[in-house]
């Protein structure tokens, strides 16, 4: 596992031992990436949430692509630490903030500042993501970014292929959905 490109290219990411993480693979990160900079230009200069993070992968190849800062959102102390050592060894400290908490619970926390996030990465254990209703745990989630992402932010949602997310959540939308092996991706924004 290793960031793909820009400032940190091929800088490899630390990651615990067993499976208390699913890392994304390196092909599918960079086809993620791609559909996000040149199809949405979600990244340059933007403000990332990186939820149920792990290793902070996809938020650290934001940074190193572009993006202003990151918030990690990880409620696993061991993971947290190793997600710490990642941000510090990629230099990224002054833009990355670590929360652990449990992100179904708080979402992409808003800064002080005020701004809201440009793009959100959504990457919830499988089990605790079969379940898509609007009352479920990652409906009320979806839910609640309707207030925590700016206008035109996007929220990439990673889950099981055999899970369906609804099309809507409130005002959150979904405008693609790309699958990979056993893995999908959706695609979230606000419609007209």
């Amino acid at each position: 596992m290793r960031i793909i490109a820009g400032s940190k290219r091929g800088m490899k990411l630390l990651a615990p031992k067993g499976m208390a993480t699913r890392p994304i693979t390196d092909r599918v990160k960079e086809s993620l990436f791609s559909i996000l900079v040149n199809r949405y230009d979600a990244i340059e200069q933007g403000l990332v949430a990186d939820l149920f993070c792990g290793t902070g992968s996809l938020g650290l190849e934001a940074l190193s692509r572009g993006a202003q800062s990151a918030i990690f959102i990880e409620r696993d102390s061991r993971t947290t630490a190793i997600l710490e050592k990642n941000i510090a060894r990629a230099g990224f400290v002054a833009e990355s903030k670590v929360i652990r908490a449990n992100a179904f619970k708080i979402g992409a926390p808003t800064p002080a500042s005020g701004e809201k996030f440009d793009l959100v990465f959504v990457d919830p254990p499988y089990p605790r993501s079969e379940d898509t209703t609007e009352k479920s745990q990652l409906g009320r989630l979806l839910t609640l970014l309707n207030e925590q992402m700016a206008p035109d932010g996007i929220a990439v949602v990673r889950t099981s292929e055999k899970t369906a997310l609804l099309d809507k959540y409130d005002r959150l939308q979904i405008m693609e959905r790309r699958t990979w092996g056993t893995m999908a991706v959706a695609i979230m924004g606000f419609g007209d």
